[in-house]
């Protein structure tokens, strides 16, 4: 079955471009490649220069500078602004000593700009000797036989961060094309890298896209692909940004995609909806994507690079939330609890449109994430009437009463979370709900820390370990490491015969026991498989318990080394103090 989506809306709003080798042909721009970059501005997307020129030599060759947005020169040294014709120094100046070394060795030609010191091969060798003289830390870059000299940290990567800030854009919205080795750390930085056909074979490897064309040809080339159709022909190559979601059997992992994505997490209440949902979340903010997140009961803490907006004694606002969207990095969480259970839905009615409007323009934030999804989506409300498009992507509802959210809204859906004891029946209340048939074969019963994964496109679910945040990862830690266990959960060393009763109710305890038991005591134990059946139902770490198993199955091992390898896995997963 192949699900049709609406694509009117924007994935990537900008195009960051090389200039020597790339955009230009012997330091000179096409004019056909011109009319691209000029077709390209007409669609409402941006454009930045990306070279290691600097500004008075590019200025003496380029006369459309004025279609770029701004434009990170110097190699990452100096970010200019074409609008307001103004400079901005990214780095500290040359240094003095390092230039008049290298005059004073013979170096030429040399070049100083206002960040970086340049030459060309074979003087690499001399500049690092220099460097190394001076006892300076500064880097030096290649490309295609220039020799680039800039304080270690600085490269086009580095200023085309501080580019897409000062424009208020993400780099997972950026297409980025180049060709040299001086390429590398800004096209990494793009959501999709794009080479032209004389580029380096390196470049080309790391690419997402390689070009027919070579320089100017490849860079319009890349620009009617971007116009023909946001380069959705090219989303199946860029699985290096997939969020994962957890594993299945034999480690396997599951993924969702973070863009073009519309998941549903459901289940009853206190199954871990809202567990499921800090992880995928948490993961998507550490890899940069910006997510809104609607929550109505304040079941939410805090992540990072995350704003929390609103209590339980005031609301959030409008501008407060668009000013914190406005910040590229930074995520917000928005807590209703302040307002009165039937304003919720209104509130949420007023700031769809806003996020709609903002993402028309600048593609995000990334993911709008909405808990009690069937209150703010209501099956009597058309979400259309919202603001909300049937095209808006990045969408994460999530409820405990699926019949009541909005059809409209749940159409278009493209993955299905399941928690809790009935996954069956959460999923089959889905496919009702999307007008399809059950999925087959859906997990009788899911585990702790288990959810049921059903993609559209499957044609059954499957068992997925969900991978635990980190912030729980943090809560398990404590408590299991240092905390004090019910005595049915604690471990008892009892010995062969009964003598012994030593009482280990977390794992520092477990680990001081382990080392002072006798051989006997240790051995009763370890041959039951005592230890991993412990650490599976009472410390709930099956990896640890996996790993026990393993060392219970040894039985080559003394008492001594099986005792160490126990130990120092517990130490290794959980920091034990010595």
């Amino acid at each position: 079955m192949v699900l049709a989506f609406e694509s009117k809306r924007m994935r990537y709003v900008a195009l960051a471009c090389d200039y020597d080798g790339t955009l230009a042909q012997d330091g000179v721009v096409s004019e056909r490649t011109a009319a691209a970059l000029r077709a390209l501005r007409d669609s409402g997307r941006r454009l930045i220069l990306v070279s290691g020129r600097e500004l008075e030599d590019l200025l003496s060759v380029f006369d459309g500078i004025e279609l770029f947005d701004a434009a990170v020169l110097e190699n990452g040294g100096l970010l200019y602004r074409p609008a307001g014709r103004s400079t901005q120094v990214l780095t500290e100046p040359p240094s003095e000593r390092l230039v008049e070394l290298l005059r004073k060795r013979g170096v030429e030609p040399l070049s100083i700009g206002r960040a970086i010191i340049a030459t060309w091969e074979p003087h690499q060798t001399a500049v690092l000797e220099a460097i190394h003289e001076l006892g300076l830390e500064m880097q030096v870059i290649f490309n295609k036989g220039a020799v680039m000299v800039l304080p270690s940290g600085v490269n086009k990567g580095t200023g085309l961060a501080r580019a897409l800030d000062e424009l208020g854009l993400s780099a997972h919205n950026v297409v980025g094309i180049g060709d040299a080795e001086n390429d590398h750390a800004f096209l990494a930085a793009c959501e999709c890298a794009a080479a032209v056909a004389n580029a380096l074979p390196t470049v080309k490897e790391r690419a997402d896209i390689v070009t027919e064309g070579a320089r100017g040809d490849g860079v319009a080339e890349l620009i009617g692909q971007l116009l023909d159709d946001d380069l959705a022909s090219v989303a199946p190559r860029l699985g290096r940004h997939e969020i994962v979601i957890g594993t299945r059997a034999q480690a396997q992992a599951v993924c969702m995609a973070p863009y073009g994505e519309r998941v549903l997490v459901a289940g009853p209440s206190g199954s871990g909806k809202s567990k499921t949902v800090t992880a995928l979340v948490e993961r998507l903010g550490a890899a940069g994507y910006q997510f809104c997140l609607v929550d109505p009961e304040g079941d939410y803490e805090g992540f990072e690079n995350s704003v929390r907006l609103g209590d339980a004694s005031h609301a959030p606002t409008m501008d407060e939330i668009m000013a914190v969207l406005n910040q590229p990095r930074q995520t917000a969480i928005v807590n209703l609890l302040g307002l009165a259970l039937e304003d919720r839905p209104a509130f949420f009615a007023n700031l769809v449109p806003r996020l709609s409007e903002m993402r028309s323009q600048t593609a995000r934030p990334h993911w709008l994430v909405v808990d009690e999804a069937h209150h703010m989506l209501p099956i009597e409300r058309d979400p259309s009437a919202l603001g909300l498009p049937r095209d808006f992507q990045g969408l994460m509802l999530v409820t405990v009463h699926i019949d009541r959210l909005a059809p409209s809204v749940l159409e278009p859906l493209t993955t299905a979370i399941a928690v809790g004891d009935d996954p069956g029946g959460t999923l089959a209340a889905v496919a009702k709900a999307v007008g399809e048939r059950a999925p087959a074969k859906t997990p009788a019963h899911l585990g702790k820390g288990q959810v049921a994964v059903w993609r559209r496109k499957w044609e059954k679910p499957v068992k997925v370990e969900l991978e635990p945040a980190t912030a729980d990862h943090r809560r398990h830690v404590r408590k299991y490491a240092t905390g004090e266990l019910a005595d049915d959960e604690c471990f008892y060393f009892r010995g062969p015969k009964g003598k012994l009763n030593l009482k280990a109710q977390n794992l520092v305890l477990f680990a001081q026991l382990a080392q002072g038991v006798d051989d006997a005591t240790w051995e009763y134990h370890l041959r039951q498989h005592d230890y991993s059946q412990w650490f599976e139902r009472a410390i709930k770490d099956r990896k640890l318990a996996s790993a026990a198993a393993r060392v219970e199955r040894n039985k080559k091992l003394s008492p001594r080394a099986s005792r160490e390898r126990i130990v120092q896995t517990i130490q290794e997963r959980y920091t034990l103090p010595a």
